[in-house]
């Protein structure tokens, strides 16, 4: 998967990936507990479109939009009528706002960031509707490294989470560089030649979907996970790009909850004053693939 923060695209890159289309897949893992006999599977889709808007020589209207859908199938059957474990969640996330220089060294970004993640089963309403906010201040340490601070705020069905950011942006090298949005995205690039990147990455992200369906109506899902992916990017032709992905999903769940439960407070993966009661059964961490297409545009 992608990084989905709009934060993660960097104008001081010669380059930016302004269409992305990605497809993945994760090998089947036993449930724990209670239906460690059976397995379940995860595979989805994302599409992501960047569009940045130059109001003036210091000020972009930056813009990304992003659908994301997971798949979770099981070869259980019947499947069990007191909670899910197969399940089809999808996700639509809108980041938009002021890209601003103060001077050559430094800026910031300030984004609204709201969301809207569903099952699609049943009415659709306000409760689906989840809002947050993105703010970066950024510094230029040298023509070769950029950095920028900052938080992000989201109204998660479980409850608001505030996670610190850190980006980076460091050309440690003419092959050797490192773009990312910690604790979310991490890219480490090596340079093979003018066609072909190849490297490591990681993606980690929590978010939450309201259920729809009438017999778990009003409940949600949390899910989170931490990828960790090697990765080889090949220049097919113009700026069309290939990247395959293979590595292994971490802390990879999908939690239901009663709607109306929820915890005091998130920061990043520290929960407090979390007594909620989980209704379903997790599977296993397990091996990943990832394959995209990407629309990459020069900036040079």
């Amino acid at each position: 998967m992608a990084a989905l923060l709009a934060a993660t695209s960097n104008y001081a890159q010669n380059s930016i990936d302004l269409l992305t289309i990605s497809g993945f897949y994760g090998s089947p893992q036993p449930f724990l507990d209670t239906l460690e006999s059976n397995k379940a599977q995860e595979s989805g889709l994302l599409v992501n479109l960047k569009v940045p808007v130059v109001l003036s020589d210091k000020t972009t209207w930056y813009s990304d939009l992003t659908y994301m859908g997971f798949n979770v199938t099981t070869d259980l059957n019947p499947e069990p009528t007191e909670f899910l474990t197969s399940m089809r969640l999808h996700a639509f996330l809108l980041q938009t706002g002021i890209v601003r220089k103060i001077d050559e060294k430094n800026g910031f970004q300030l984004l609204l960031v709201p969301r809207f993640n569903s099952d699609f089963k049943g009415p659709r309403d306000m409760n689906t509707l989840q809002m947050g906010a993105i703010g970066l201040y950024e510094h230029r340490y040298s023509e070769k490294l950029l950095m920028r601070f900052g938080a992000l705020y989201n109204n998660e069905l479980f409850g608001p989470l505030l996670t610190p950011l850190v980006y980076v942006d460091w050309k440690m090298s003419p092959r050797w560089s490192m773009v990312g949005l910690m604790p979310i995205s991490l890219k480490v690039n090596y340079k093979v030649n003018d066609r072909i990147t190849a490297g490591y990455s990681h993606f980690g992200f929590i978010t939450s979907y309201r259920l729809g369906q009438e017999e778990f109506k009003d409940n949600y899902i949390e899910r989170s996970s931490i990828d960790e992916t090697l990765f080889l990017r090949w220049k097919v032709f113009g700026n069309f790009h290939l990247e395959g992905r293979i590595g292994y999903s971490l802390g990879r769940v999908y939690q239901q909850y009663e709607g109306d439960e929820k915890m005091d407070f998130r920061l990043s993966i520290l929960g407090f004053g979390d007594e909620r009661e989980q209704k379903n059964v997790d599977f296993n961490n397990g091996p990943i693939a990832n394959l995209r297409l990407v629309y990459n545009l020069p900036l040079e």
